[in-house]
């Protein structure tokens, strides 16, 4: 599949595609090397991203790694990818994403309150204060109060 189409979009296409036969497998194979067009792709259910100038060889090779399963990918593009997710690892990772409420009961749990003194020392419920904790965890990449902890204190 091609990404500039005539009449419609090739990653429109490849949604649509997908919708009415789930079990289809598309190769997207295109100029463009864009991040989001790539992204744009793969989450439209493409199952492999080549470039035009790849050899014919290679893309024999691509459609027999998409019979098997596989998910080809030029290098370059595949650098990309790698090269956006470490990027995305280190901002989400940081506790500049923790929003300032987000913080402030952080910072009260690293000073060894527990959640019913921090929901009464910040006026919130203990309900909030655990969506908070909930979040503070999807953002740093942490399992426990304790790593949560650990992070916010290595940064102090």
């Amino acid at each position: 599949m091609d990404i500039n189409l005539p009449g419609m979009d090739g990653v429109q296409c490849v949604r649509q595609l997908k919708e009415i036969c789930p079990r289809i497998q598309i190769l997207m194979l295109t100029v463009y090397e864009e991040t989001e067009r790539i992204f744009n792709s793969l989450q439209a259910g493409a199952c492999g991203y080549l470039l035009k100038r790849t050899a014919m060889e290679e893309l024999f090779e691509a459609v027999r790694q998409v019979m098997d399963g596989g998910t080809p990918l030029t290098d370059h593009i595949a650098r990309k990818i790698v090269h956006y997710f470490n990027q995305q690892g280190e901002r989400a990772s940081t506790l500049e994403s923790l929003s300032p409420r987000e913080l402030q009961v952080l910072e009260a749990l690293a000073r060894g309150l527990s959640y019913k003194e921090v929901a009464h020392s910040l006026t919130l419920s203990i309900d909030t204060i655990r969506m908070n904790v909930r979040h503070i965890y999807q953002k740093l990449h942490v399992h426990s109060l304790a790593e949560a902890v650990a992070k916010y204190l290595s940064r102090h």
